[in-house]
C-alpha cells in the first residue's frame, strides 16, 4: 500500500510540471508581442511584475502555477508520512480524489475562471487533504497504521 499512495503525488507532481510548460507557452509569447520578451526584461524582474502588463487570461495559468506550488506541499508531506507509516485503502482513495479535483481545478482556472466552481473544487480538495493530514497525525502521534486501515 505505500507504493500506491505515492503514484497520486507522483502524478500531481507531472501535473504541476505542464501547468509550468503551459505558463512559459503563453506568457513568452505574449511578452513578446508586448515588445519585451526575457530579453528586455529588467533586472531582478519577476512573474508578478507581468500582472497587468499582459492579459488576465494570459496570467492565469501563472496563478495556478503558484496556487500548485502552495498548498500541495501539505499534501505531499501528508502523503509521504502515511507511505512511511502504513497507508490503508481510503488513504489511496482520498490521495486520487485530491489530485483528481487539483487538476479539475487547475483546468478550470487556466480556461474559465470564474470563482464560484473554482471555489467548490478548491474546498472539495481542501477537505480530502484535512482528512489526509488528520490521518497522518493520527498514525504517528499513536504509532498504529493499523488502527487507520
Amino acid at each position: 500500500m505505500q507504493a500506491q499512495i505515492l503514484a497520486p503525488a507522483a502524478v500531481l507532481i507531472v501535473w504541476s510540471l505542464i501547468v509550468l510548460f503551459w505558463m512559459a507557452g503563453k506568457r513568452l509569447p505574449a511578452m513578446k508581442q508586448a515588445g519585451g520578451g526575457l530579453g528586455k526584461a529588467k533586472p531582478g524582474g519577476r512573474g508578478q511584475d507581468l500582472e497587468g502588463v499582459l492579459p488576465d487570461r494570459i496570467n492565469w495559468p501563472s496563478h495556478n502555477y503558484a496556487h500548485l506550488m502552495e498548498q500541495p506541499t501539505l499534501f505531499y508531506a501528508s502523503v509521504l508520512i502515511l507511505a512511511i507509516m502504513g497507508a490503508a485503502a481510503i488513504d489511496v482513495l482520498l490521495a486520487w480524489i485530491y489530485v483528481a479535483v487539483r487538476i479539475i481545478h487547475s483546468l478550470w482556472q487556466i480556461l474559465v475562471n470564474t470563482i464560484p466552481l473554482r471555489f467548490l473544487l478548491f474546498m472539495i480538495s481542501t477537505l480530502a487533504l484535512f482528512v489526509l493530514a488528520l490521518r497522518a497525525a493520527y498514525a504517528t502521534l499513536f504509532h498504529d497504521p493499523g488502527v487507520l486501515a
